[in-house]
């Protein structure tokens, strides 16, 4: 009789090799992932390493793995468990077993490695980027770019000063359709843009009150707060709920709100606004979640425009008929991005004068891996930047000016109210209370420095 376990492996490797194989279709689909992956040679790889790799980070490993011109080299995570499966299914896609990093700093030390993949808490962002530039490393950056404005700045200057190579993952800049309808929106369709709705939805769980227990054995929890100031281990925090946590935490103005404000910012074609204002709160459970799970926030620029974010976490009615997107509205009509691949243009009638559909499902709802085959655009556009100077669809530079916005929204929410913003430089002005917040204190010998 078959082991259960080898019966499980073997399914898990038909799976991901279909996985693999299909995300390959697209970049040559003449070539099976495996022929495609000897045709280069190991040196011809760009080799990864990936740090944290329990949910998104467990996703793009193995979207990493896939690639033919890529290897992953070192997987990271202070879970010995998610790091096991991790390189498990790693091993499985490219064939070769890549090495159990605990703290990713020593893959830093690697010579043959060449990218970062940025995918623990939010507290980590930029810290671990400015370590990999610092290491002459480039990094692809999760979302949010960083914890705080001050780390982003501090970021943009190790870009900088190291000359390296940040691709953040905001992937819908690489998603074709919905470059095409910001592409649309730029020539003018639907007239002059002077608003974009962006919005999320979803129905979250309470998490509780949290009982301070034991560290599991299988965690390093001091390596896993990093810079953060240190707090006592409790049972409602690792591995999700963390983003509700300010000390490691942005909430879901950051943690999904970004990638719809960046593409707002891209359509409106903004940078800094002018004033900021945030309304909400946690309002639908008491438990020991800190961010809001209801937010509004209110961006407002200099040329006559408006960019809205609605954030509803325990409230998953959908909006448009989707749980994620962004509305552009224009003097002559909107145009409407949904969670996925698709786009619709609309009059002024309301009436729908042209709707792009994607062809695969996209589930935006989902924690770790919404759509592989689209993901693997973003991350060979990043591989075009770093082997032939392709220009980045998300770098650094406007993808921390993005952060930077719902990074006001959440201070203004904090501060409880408006905030005036110079929009040549995206600083608060004349706010001692908000400033407070521009920055965080640090455990001690964790400070990020460049």
């Amino acid at each position: 009789m078959k082991n259960p376990k080898d019966s499980r492996r073997d399914f898990l490797k038909k799976s991901l090799s279909a996985t693999a194989a299909l995300t390959l279709g697209g970049v040559l689909p003449a070539f099976s992932s495996k022929s495609y992956r000897n045709i280069l040679g190991a040196n011809e790889r760009i080799k990864v390493a990936v740090m944290g790799v329990n949910s998104r980070g467990y996703a793009l490993a193995l979207n990493f793995a896939s690639q033919p011109n890529a290897e992953v080299l070192h997987v990271s995570d202070v879970d010995s468990l998610a790091a096991e499966k991790c390189i498990q299914a790693v091993s499985m896609v490219q064939q070769k077993i890549p090495k159990n990093t605990l703290d990713f700093r020593k893959s830093l030390e690697d010579k043959d490695m060449d990218v970062l993949v940025v995918a623990a808490p939010d507290h980590w962002h930029a810290p671990a980027a400015i370590l990999a530039c610092k290491a002459g490393k480039d990094v692809y950056l999760e979302k949010p770019a960083s914890h705080n404005p001050n780390e982003g700045e501090l970021l943009l200057q190790a870009t900088n000063k190291y000359k390296r190579i940040i691709q953040m993952g905001n992937q819908r800049r690489s998603w074709p359709h919905v470059a095409e309808a910001i592409k649309a929106l730029h020539a003018g369709v639907i007239g002059r843009p002077y608003m974009a709705k962006t919005w999320y939805s979803n129905n979250r769980a309470p998490i509780g009150i949290g009982k301070k227990v034991p560290v599991p054995q299988h965690l390093d929890y001091d390596l896993w707060q990093g810079p953060a100031p240190r707090e006592d281990y409790r049972d409602n925090i690792i591995h999700y709920n963390w983003h509700w946590f300010w000390n490691w935490g942005t909430g879901e103005s950051l943690n999904n709100g970004t990638h719809m404000v960046d593409l707002a910012r891209w359509g409106l074609q903004v940078n800094y606004p002018t004033t900021v204002s945030s309304a909400g709160g946690r309002y639908h459970y008491q438990d020991d979640w800190e961010t809001p799970d209801t937010q509004i926030i209110n961006l407002e620029f200099e040329n006559k425009s408006l960019i809205t974010w609605e954030g509803r976490s325990c409230n998953g009615l959908n909006v448009e008929s989707s749980s994620v997107g962004v509305i552009f509205y224009g003097e002559e009509g909107a145009i409407k991005i949904d969670g996925g691949n698709n786009y619709s243009i609309l009059d002024r009638q309301n009436k729908v004068v042209k709707e792009v559909k994607y062809e695969r499902q996209v589930d935006p709802r989902n924690l770790s891996d919404p759509t592989h085959e689209l993901d693997s655009i973003h991350i060979q556009n990043m591989f075009d930047a770093i082997r032939k100077g392709t220009p980045l669809a998300a770098d650094i530079y406007g993808g921390q000016t993005s952060t930077l916005l719902v990074q006001l929204g959440n201070i203004a929410q904090r501060v409880g109210r408006s905030l005036d913003i110079d929009p040549k430089t995206g600083h608060i002005l004349n706010n001692p209370e908000a400033l407070q917040y521009w920055s965080r204190a640090y455990q001690p010998g964790w400070e990020p420095s460049i």
